[in-house]
């Protein structure tokens, strides 16, 4: 019993440093991502909706992996002080995860082409997912003091806590089902509107993929009796949902800012009335005489345009063509309407 109990401890011990190394590495990662969101917004009062979250997500997280290992690598906590403490990583949890959840709700819903119908359907089962992990996360928890360190662990007859995990992927399956659908069925018109929808294709799945194995196995840890296994998962949670869901934030910004190979030069040209003037000068300067001296009462437009005159040994006939030229540069834009105003 004793050595079960030493691996379990040895084991979350490993799989704490091993998030908080993966996290902390991934963070300096993405730094410069983080610049670039900043340095798009027009103000500091004036975030977009994007930025809002990534910024959410991001610090929000890393205050919960804090807490959190903090609380469990402490030594000098007691039962009273354990008291004040226990409830704080939870709360972090449900609000990290809170983040996370919009985030992809409002995807979907920009996705869905911002269907009323989709929008109503993702605000009730947001709000009915929210309510059922803030009551399991904090229903039935207990604080947990061994070797001085702090945690929040599930006890009794009726182990809800897993029930939150639960809660989490029913609401993920949802989410990534109802925008898949969506994506599937657009008509890219162009490569690059091809590409965009297959990056928040893969984006989507893979997050469903890797944040459901990360829930599935908190579940099984918060389903075990065993206190010392319950939080064995608990950092690898934090660090899964940071990640995966700032990276669907990157992605979409990343993938819908104007592409430079999407900018061509397009000449247009046109007869103004400075090119006839030009044109009428040049043509004069090349003429006979002969047909010069009697000219001088037609008007521009006349000696321009009027028929060609039987040439002369004289004569000297140029073809020179006077054409005004304007360069402008189009950029055009195709992608479908979710790409549009959240994720600048």
């Amino acid at each position: 019993m004793d050595s079960s109990i030493t691996n379990s401890v040895t084991s979350e011990k490993y799989l704490r440093i091993a998030s908080i190394s993966i996290a902390t590495y991934d963070y300096i990662l993405t730094l410069s991502a983080e610049w670039r969101f900043y340095r798009n917004q027009s103000s500091i009062f004036h975030l977009s909706l994007a930025c809002v979250l990534f910024i959410l997500i991001r610090y929000v997280s890393i205050i919960a992996m804090v807490v959190s290992n903090y609380g469990y690598f402490s030594t000098t906590y007691t039962q009273q002080t354990c008291q004040q403490y226990y409830i704080v990583a939870p709360i972090f949890k449900a609000i990290q995860t809170m983040i996370s959840q919009v985030t992809l709700g409002i995807r979907t819903f920009h996705i869905a082409k911002r269907e009323r119908r989709i929008g109503i359907l993702l605000l009730f089962l947001y709000l009915l997912s929210t309510s059922a992990e803030w009551f399991t996360d904090l229903f039935h928890g207990i604080p947990s003091v061994v070797d001085g360190n702090c945690t929040s662990t599930n006890s009794g007859k009726v182990l809800s806590t897993w029930f939150y995990y639960l809660a989490v992927i029913l609401y993920d399956v949802v989410i990534v089902t109802i925008s898949t659908v969506h994506l599937l069925r657009y008509n890219p018109l162009s490569s690059r509107v091809e590409q965009l929808i297959r990056v928040l294709i893969y984006d989507g799945i893979g997050y469903f993929i890797v944040l459901s194995a990360s829930n599935v196995l908190n579940l099984v840890f918060y389903h075990t009796p065993n206190i010392q296994t319950q939080t064995a998962g608990a950092s690898v949670g934090y660090a899964v949902t940071w990640i995966m869901t700032q990276r669907i934030l990157i992605n979409v910004r990343e993938n819908i800012k104007p592409d430079p190979q999407h900018l061509e030069n397009v000449i247009v040209a046109r007869p103004t009335h400075g090119a006839q003037k030009k044109m009428s000068g040049l043509r004069s300067q090349f003429e006979p005489k002969s047909h010069s001296k009697g000219s001088t009462s037609k008007s521009a437009g006349d000696a321009e345009f009027r028929p060609p005159s039987h040439c002369t040994s004289n004569d000297m006939e140029l073809d020179i063509h006077v054409r005004v030229e304007r360069s402008v540069m189009v950029d055009y834009k195709d992608e479908p309407e979710h790409s549009s105003s959240w994720a600048e």
